[in-house]
Protein backbone atom coordinates (compact mmCIF):
# COMPACT_ATOMS: atom_id res chain seq x y z
CA UNK A 1 0.00 0.00 0.00
CA UNK A 2 1.25 3.54 -0.81
CA UNK A 3 1.78 6.34 1.28
CA UNK A 4 -1.05 8.09 1.76
CA UNK A 5 -1.73 11.68 0.05
CA UNK A 6 0.74 14.25 1.17
CA UNK A 7 0.57 17.97 0.24
CA UNK A 8 3.31 19.20 -2.70
CA UNK A 9 6.57 20.12 -2.32
CA UNK A 10 8.35 23.10 -3.07
CA UNK A 11 11.00 20.73 -4.83
CA UNK A 12 7.54 18.66 -6.41
CA UNK A 13 6.58 21.52 -8.06
CA UNK A 14 9.79 23.03 -9.58
CA UNK A 15 10.26 19.23 -10.62
CA UNK A 16 6.81 19.24 -12.58
CA UNK A 17 7.93 22.86 -13.71
CA UNK A 18 11.39 21.72 -14.94
CA UNK A 19 10.31 18.41 -16.92
CA UNK A 20 6.16 18.97 -16.98
CA UNK A 21 4.97 15.94 -14.83
CA UNK A 22 5.50 14.67 -11.56
CA UNK A 23 4.63 10.78 -10.35
CA UNK A 24 2.74 10.76 -6.42
CA UNK A 25 3.35 7.64 -5.21
CA UNK A 26 0.55 8.26 -2.69
CA UNK A 27 -2.71 6.90 -2.23
CA UNK A 28 -5.50 10.05 -3.92
CA UNK A 29 -8.39 9.01 -1.83
CA UNK A 30 -9.39 7.16 1.31
CA UNK A 31 -9.66 3.09 0.52
CA UNK A 32 -13.00 3.74 0.55
CA UNK A 33 -13.72 6.22 -1.59
CA UNK A 34 -11.20 5.25 -3.67
CA UNK A 35 -13.60 1.35 -4.27
CA UNK A 36 -16.49 3.88 -4.90
CA UNK A 37 -14.72 5.19 -8.04
CA UNK A 38 -13.60 1.60 -8.84
CA UNK A 39 -17.14 0.65 -8.99
CA UNK A 40 -18.72 3.50 -10.58
CA UNK A 41 -15.78 2.69 -13.56
CA UNK A 42 -16.62 -0.62 -13.32
CA UNK A 43 -20.12 0.34 -14.58
CA UNK A 44 -19.50 2.12 -17.14
CA UNK A 45 -17.66 -0.34 -18.45
CA UNK A 46 -20.19 -3.01 -18.52
CA UNK A 47 -22.70 -0.34 -20.25
CA UNK A 48 -20.36 0.75 -22.67
CA UNK A 49 -22.58 -0.88 -25.11
CA UNK A 50 -20.28 -0.72 -28.89
CA UNK A 51 -17.95 1.50 -27.58
CA UNK A 52 -14.25 0.49 -26.95
CA UNK A 53 -12.82 0.48 -23.55
CA UNK A 54 -10.61 3.16 -24.33
CA UNK A 55 -13.37 5.50 -25.67
CA UNK A 56 -15.22 5.92 -22.37
CA UNK A 57 -14.85 10.18 -22.69
CA UNK A 58 -16.12 12.83 -20.24
CA UNK A 59 -18.45 10.22 -18.25
CA UNK A 60 -18.84 12.99 -15.91
CA UNK A 61 -21.34 14.36 -18.28
CA UNK A 62 -23.31 11.88 -17.75
CA UNK A 63 -22.88 10.75 -13.99
CA UNK A 64 -22.34 13.86 -11.24
CA UNK A 65 -21.01 10.82 -9.05
CA UNK A 66 -18.05 11.42 -10.44
CA UNK A 67 -18.16 15.02 -9.38
CA UNK A 68 -17.49 13.77 -5.73
CA UNK A 69 -14.37 13.12 -7.10
CA UNK A 70 -13.08 15.69 -9.91
CA UNK A 71 -14.27 18.78 -7.69
CA UNK A 72 -12.49 17.03 -4.78
CA UNK A 73 -10.12 18.61 -2.23
CA UNK A 74 -8.06 15.44 -2.41
CA UNK A 75 -7.28 16.34 -6.02
CA UNK A 76 -7.98 20.00 -6.26
CA UNK A 77 -4.85 20.61 -3.65
CA UNK A 78 -2.44 18.81 -5.68
CA UNK A 79 -3.81 21.11 -8.80
CA UNK A 80 -3.52 24.64 -6.81
CA UNK A 81 0.29 24.44 -6.32
CA UNK A 82 1.09 24.39 -10.06
CA UNK A 83 -1.83 26.29 -11.77
CA UNK A 84 -2.25 28.51 -8.81
CA UNK A 85 -6.19 28.89 -7.17
CA UNK A 86 -8.69 30.08 -9.26
CA UNK A 87 -9.27 26.24 -10.96
CA UNK A 88 -12.01 25.04 -13.43
CA UNK A 89 -12.95 21.22 -14.46
CA UNK A 90 -12.37 20.81 -18.26
CA UNK A 91 -12.97 17.19 -18.84
CA UNK A 92 -12.26 13.40 -17.44
CA UNK A 93 -11.74 9.82 -19.14
CA UNK A 94 -11.60 6.64 -18.57
CA UNK A 95 -9.14 4.94 -20.46
CA UNK A 96 -9.31 0.98 -20.03
CA UNK A 97 -6.30 -0.67 -22.31
CA UNK A 98 -8.07 -4.75 -22.13
CA UNK A 99 -5.64 -7.55 -21.45
CA UNK A 100 -3.68 -8.44 -25.01
CA UNK A 101 -5.68 -6.36 -27.03
CA UNK A 102 -5.06 -2.86 -25.62
CA UNK A 103 -4.68 -0.31 -28.37
CA UNK A 104 -1.07 1.37 -28.23
CA UNK A 105 -1.87 5.80 -27.70
CA UNK A 106 0.71 6.98 -30.41
CA UNK A 107 2.69 10.00 -29.25
CA UNK A 108 0.98 13.21 -28.92
CA UNK A 109 0.70 16.50 -27.28
CA UNK A 110 -2.95 16.74 -25.82
CA UNK A 111 -2.92 20.39 -26.31
CA UNK A 112 -2.24 19.52 -30.41
CA UNK A 113 -5.64 18.28 -30.00
CA UNK A 114 -7.66 21.18 -28.35
CA UNK A 115 -5.89 24.16 -30.26
CA UNK A 116 -8.11 26.79 -31.14
CA UNK A 117 -10.51 25.98 -28.45
CA UNK A 118 -8.51 27.58 -25.89
CA UNK A 119 -6.51 30.79 -25.17
CA UNK A 120 -3.57 29.38 -23.87
CA UNK A 121 -1.95 26.54 -22.98
CA UNK A 122 0.28 27.60 -20.11
CA UNK A 123 -1.55 26.01 -17.07
CA UNK A 124 -3.71 23.02 -18.02
CA UNK A 125 -2.95 19.66 -15.82
CA UNK A 126 -4.19 16.35 -16.40
CA UNK A 127 -4.15 14.02 -12.97
CA UNK A 128 -4.06 10.65 -14.27
CA UNK A 129 -5.21 7.84 -11.31
CA UNK A 130 -4.23 4.40 -11.83
CA UNK A 131 -7.25 2.34 -11.38
CA UNK A 132 -5.20 -0.80 -12.13
CA UNK A 133 -1.54 -1.47 -11.67
CA UNK A 134 0.50 0.33 -14.57
CA UNK A 135 3.19 -0.27 -16.03
CA UNK A 136 5.55 -1.27 -18.96
CA UNK A 137 4.09 -4.49 -19.05
CA UNK A 138 0.51 -3.69 -19.40
CA UNK A 139 1.24 -0.57 -21.57
CA UNK A 140 1.41 2.29 -18.98
CA UNK A 141 2.20 6.44 -19.94
CA UNK A 142 5.23 7.32 -20.90
CA UNK A 143 6.72 10.98 -21.71
CA UNK A 144 9.79 12.52 -23.07
CA UNK A 145 10.68 15.25 -19.81
CA UNK A 146 10.92 18.28 -20.97
CA UNK A 147 8.93 18.55 -23.54
CA UNK A 148 6.29 20.41 -23.11
CA UNK A 149 7.83 24.27 -23.60
CA UNK A 150 6.23 24.05 -26.97
CA UNK A 151 2.87 21.91 -27.88
CA UNK A 152 2.36 21.90 -30.79
CA UNK A 153 4.40 19.64 -32.96
CA UNK A 154 4.26 18.35 -36.87
CA UNK A 155 2.02 15.17 -37.31
CA UNK A 156 1.53 12.49 -39.06
CA UNK A 157 -1.53 9.58 -40.16
CA UNK A 158 -1.42 6.58 -38.09
CA UNK A 159 -4.22 3.84 -38.58
CA UNK A 160 -7.06 4.79 -35.91
CA UNK A 161 -8.34 1.27 -36.31
CA UNK A 162 -5.47 -0.16 -34.37
CA UNK A 163 -4.50 3.17 -32.57
CA UNK A 164 -6.58 4.79 -30.38
CA UNK A 165 -6.40 8.29 -32.27
CA UNK A 166 -5.30 8.29 -36.04
CA UNK A 167 -2.32 10.69 -35.80
CA UNK A 168 1.10 10.80 -33.96
CA UNK A 169 4.34 13.10 -33.52
CA UNK A 170 6.75 12.94 -36.59
CA UNK A 171 10.32 11.66 -36.52
CA UNK A 172 10.15 11.30 -32.48
CA UNK A 173 13.31 10.12 -31.10
CA UNK A 174 11.78 8.47 -27.59
CA UNK A 175 15.38 6.98 -26.39
CA UNK A 176 14.69 9.08 -23.36
CA UNK A 177 11.19 8.67 -21.81
CA UNK A 178 10.34 7.85 -19.05
CA UNK A 179 7.59 5.34 -18.04
CA UNK A 180 4.84 6.33 -15.63
CA UNK A 181 4.78 2.97 -13.48
CA UNK A 182 1.83 3.55 -10.59
CA UNK A 183 -0.07 1.15 -8.17
CA UNK A 184 -3.53 1.23 -7.99
CA UNK A 185 -4.86 4.93 -6.06
CA UNK A 186 -1.84 6.35 -6.91
CA UNK A 187 -1.51 8.92 -9.42
CA UNK A 188 0.37 11.14 -12.18
CA UNK A 189 -0.15 14.59 -13.21
CA UNK A 190 1.46 16.18 -16.41
CA UNK A 191 1.26 19.59 -18.27
CA UNK A 192 -1.04 19.09 -21.53
CA UNK A 193 1.88 20.14 -23.80
CA UNK A 194 3.74 17.39 -22.53
CA UNK A 195 4.91 14.52 -25.68
CA UNK A 196 3.60 11.55 -24.31
CA UNK A 197 2.07 7.76 -25.56
CA UNK A 198 1.80 4.37 -24.44
CA UNK A 199 2.41 1.26 -26.04
CA UNK A 200 0.00 -1.87 -26.47
CA UNK A 201 -1.36 -4.03 -24.05
CA UNK A 202 -0.13 -6.86 -24.66
CA UNK A 203 -0.21 -8.60 -21.14
CA UNK A 204 -2.67 -10.34 -19.45
CA UNK A 205 -3.05 -7.42 -16.82
CA UNK A 206 -6.08 -5.05 -17.62
CA UNK A 207 -4.37 -1.41 -17.26
CA UNK A 208 -7.35 1.26 -16.41
CA UNK A 209 -7.14 4.79 -15.44
CA UNK A 210 -8.89 7.80 -14.66
CA UNK A 211 -8.13 11.36 -16.33
CA UNK A 212 -9.00 14.15 -14.66
CA UNK A 213 -7.82 17.68 -16.48
CA UNK A 214 -8.10 21.26 -14.88
CA UNK A 215 -7.21 24.60 -16.44
CA UNK A 216 -6.35 27.68 -14.65
CA UNK A 217 -9.82 30.04 -14.71
CA UNK A 218 -7.86 32.72 -16.17
CA UNK A 219 -8.00 30.47 -19.52
CA UNK A 220 -11.14 31.55 -21.80
CA UNK A 221 -12.83 29.10 -23.86
CA UNK A 222 -13.61 29.55 -27.31
CA UNK A 223 -17.75 29.61 -27.47
CA UNK A 224 -17.93 28.47 -31.18
CA UNK A 225 -15.40 25.41 -30.79
CA UNK A 226 -16.42 24.19 -28.08
CA UNK A 227 -20.58 23.32 -28.49
CA UNK A 228 -22.19 21.58 -25.70
CA UNK A 229 -18.83 20.92 -23.53
CA UNK A 230 -19.66 21.43 -19.71
CA UNK A 231 -17.11 23.55 -17.33
CA UNK A 232 -17.13 23.22 -13.83
CA UNK A 233 -15.97 25.94 -11.78
CA UNK A 234 -13.91 23.97 -9.14
CA UNK A 235 -12.52 26.60 -7.07
CA UNK A 236 -11.47 30.07 -6.96
CA UNK A 237 -13.34 32.43 -8.93
CA UNK A 238 -13.14 32.61 -12.84
CA UNK A 239 -11.06 34.92 -14.42
CA UNK A 240 -11.99 34.83 -18.07
CA UNK A 241 -16.04 35.07 -18.61
CA UNK A 242 -16.15 31.57 -19.01
CA UNK A 243 -20.01 29.82 -18.35
CA UNK A 244 -20.46 27.01 -15.67
CA UNK A 245 -22.99 24.68 -14.93
CA UNK A 246 -22.52 25.42 -11.68
CA UNK A 247 -22.79 28.93 -11.99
Amino acid sequence: MAQLATPLTSQDVAYYRENGYLLYHHQLFSEEKFARLQAIFEEHLAQKGSKLSDELDTPHFRDPRLLDFLLSDEVLDLVEPIIGPDIFLWSSHFICKDPYTGRPTPWHEDSAYWEGRVNHYEKIITVWLALDRSNDENGCMRVIPGSHNNGFSEYEKVDAATNTFGSQIKNLDDSRAVSFVLEPGECSLHDSRIMHGANANTSQYRRCGYTMRYMSADTRIIPERNANHKLWLARGKDRSGNSYVND
